[in-house]
């Protein structure tokens, strides 16, 4: 064998082992070692758009990272999930329109249905949250979407009750334009404390919140006050970066130490989830041990 061709087959044998190794059972590694105060949890999103790893792949990582499972998995992936250890923390709302959500008289046969459907399948699986949106205004005034929304809920809640299950309604800013990465349009539950009406409403152990921390920030800010305030409303959070919903890190104008010490502190028992998206070149594993890192107070 020539040197050329010698040096060349070492060349391709390296990057082989190097791929190799990236692609090796996260479980062969050793374990993150985290305080643990917060349960935290991921997405897929944190390992890219176009992530090359396979489910079994992300859920080993996860699981060697620290997580304690993903939101938003499909059922028939719920089993690859408990293979690792993991559960689906938080999960969608079956068969219903997102965007309709739960403040419109003339969807709401259809969307009970999909609900009850959705939290008879979380009973069979122990899976307890379930989150969706309030809805689009699409015209209607606030105060009548309240009226609505408490209405609907009212009737909801002795139904996910029986289910053992809790609905989080999600708060959703629409000051990001058309990038549904970064925002959605005409949402109703924008503003923080249109939420925390309907729960004070409620008044039921079954309809909680969903606090995203990031819509938070963007809509109204006052992060910690908030939390503190209203911590018992609240089944489940997400945690992004300001303002472009990537790593929650120092390049990000909302100190998520502060934010994690504040949760810890207020014993939080639900579920805190990483829904930031990753940037273009970032390593997926490398990002994500430092976003549980941060959020571990």
């Amino acid at each position: 064998m020539e040197r050329r061709q010698f040096l060349g087959a070492i060349a391709g044998a390296t990057a082989l082992t190097a791929a190799h190794l990236a692609a090796a059972p996260a479980l062969a590694q050793p374990k993150a070692k985290l305080k643990g105060r917060i349960k935290q949890g991921l997405w897929k999103v944190n390992f890219g758009a176009d992530a090359k790893l396979t489910f079994d792949q992300e859920c080993q990582i996860a699981q060697r990272l620290g997580a304690k499972g993903f939101d938003v998995i499909p059922d028939k992936d719920w089993p690859t999930l408990r293979k690792y250890g993991l559960d689906p923390l938080m999960v969608g709302p079956g068969k219903t329109d997102y965007l309709g959500g739960l403040i419109h008289p003339e969807i709401w046969d259809a969307t009970f249905k999909g609900i009850a459907d959705q939290a008879e399948l979380m009973q069979k699986n122990n899976v307890r949250i379930m989150g969706l949106s309030a809805g689009q205004r699409r015209g209607m005034d606030y105060k009548t979407a309240a009226d609505n929304c408490v209405e609907f809920c009212k009737r909801l809640a002795p139904e996910l009750e029986k289910r053992g299950v809790t609905l989080a309604i999600e708060n959703v800013n629409d000051r990001r334009g058309d990038d549904a990465d970064l925002a959605r349009k005409d949402m109703v539950f924008g503003h923080w404390d249109w939420g925390i009406e309907v729960a004070e409403r409620v008044d039921h152990p079954a309809i909680k919140l969903l606090c995203d921390i990031y819509h938070l920030q963007v809509m109204d800010g006052d992060i910690t006050y908030r939390l503190k305030r209203d911590i018992r409303h609240i089944a489940h959070i997400h945690v992004a970066g300001v303002p472009q919903r990537k790593q929650i890190d120092e390049r990000q104008e909302v100190n998520f130490h502060q934010v994690a010490q504040t949760i810890a502190d207020l014993n939080f028992q639900g579920y805190v989830c990483h829904e930031w998206r990753l940037a273009p070149g970032e390593d997926p594993t490398a990002a994500i041990a430092k976003a549980l890192a941060i959020m571990d107070a």
